[in-house]
């Protein structure tokens, strides 16, 4: 009873690190730079927002049934008009729907219009979408909410899609320029150890890191997508979830090397940029302080040409007086 005990809490304690880790890892890509933000906010909902918009976060803390204290919902407002809820799971979740209903409401109830003369109340929900990083068996494309009275009548239906992250190519994640979802594309390579032996897995898995993620992360990049600071980022948040899975799939440790080179070199870019940006600002305070000691000396000069013609004048002065 005692062994059996123990297997439930650490199967408990291992569930709660993965929620961890994909949570805080998600958390953290939506947190980058405006331009990969508004770019993944185009690209799951369809909307053409400019790089350069306005981003507000709102977040509400709440505790679970273990008293963990999490992250409930992510919605984001973009240019102060329209915001978007955004939940992402790590499996099937059949309560889903009815957690993205309470947060939206939640957010549209702080938000409320009312005007009480004409009679009008609104509650305008967030835009919502549910995001599967990975999951195993059947989920929904959408899933729908029935509003109904008592005597049967329905309300409305409250609808949310669902992007599966999994069943997306590398490729289309860049076309749609969802760069900050690619980290989370080394979860298919749990599919495919599962499929074969690490022998005969071994190409597709430095394929799938090195072209697919960090290939597109670079691409990316150069088209200015995102920030060269993002990329540098997403290859970290990329580490954490490979140290992750080697934790159960030794066969990932094999690919330590190439993440780690591919996140050093960008170090370095990103250190020589900075470099530069700091030799081009003492540059241009070097050649503001030699304008200025350029300035101070004409004006040393001015004031020498009229000491020395004073000094004339008052000893003419002192010849006349004599």
């Amino acid at each position: 009873m005692e062994e059996q005990k123990n297997k439930i809490d650490e199967k408990e304690t291992d569930e709660e690190i993965v929620y961890q880790i994909f949570d805080k890892v998600f958390k953290k890509v939506i947190t980058l730079s405006a331009k990969a933000v508004v770019n993944l906010i185009n690209g799951l909902f369809g909307t053409e927002y400019p790089l350069d918009s306005k981003i507000s976060y709102n977040w509400t803390e709440f505790e679970d049934d273990r008293l963990r204290r999490i992250l409930a919902d992510t919605i984001l407002t973009i240019n102060g008009t329209h915001s978007y809820h955004m939940e992402a799971q790590m499996e099937k979740d059949n309560a889903i729907v009815f957690r993205v209903f309470d947060y939206g409401f939640q957010h549209a109830n702080r938000m409320r219009v009312m005007d009480a003369e004409a009679g009008t109340y609104v509650l305008r929900f967030p835009q919502p979408v549910v995001i599967y990083l990975y999951y195993e068996g059947i989920v929904p494309d959408i899933y729908t909410l029935t509003l109904e009275q008592n005597n049967g009548e329905i309300m409305c239906e409250y609808k949310v899609p669902v992007v599966k992250v999994q069943d997306i190519s590398a490729e289309e994640l860049s076309e749609r320029k969802m760069i900050v979802l690619l980290p989370f594309h080394i979860l298919k390579l749990r599919q495919l150890i599962k499929k074969k032996t690490i022998g005969e897995a071994l190409p597709e898995l430095k394929r799938v890191i090195n072209d697919d993620i960090i290939g597109n992360i670079n691409r990316n990049v150069e088209l200015g997508n995102i920030e060269l600071e993002d990329a540098v980022k997403l290859k970290k948040y990329l580490i954490a979830l490979r140290q992750y899975l080697s934790r159960y799939h030794k066969e990932l440790e094999a690919m330590k090397d190439m993440t780690d080179e591919s996140f050093m070199t960008d170090v370095d870019i990103l250190c020589e940029k900075w470099h530069k940006r700091l030799d081009d600002k003492d540059k241009e305070c070097q050649q503001k302080l030699d304008e200025k000691e350029c300035q101070y000396q004409q004006e040393l000069d001015e004031k020498q040409n009229i000491i020395e013609k004073l000094q004339q004048e008052i000893e003419q002065l002192k010849l006349q007086k004599a």
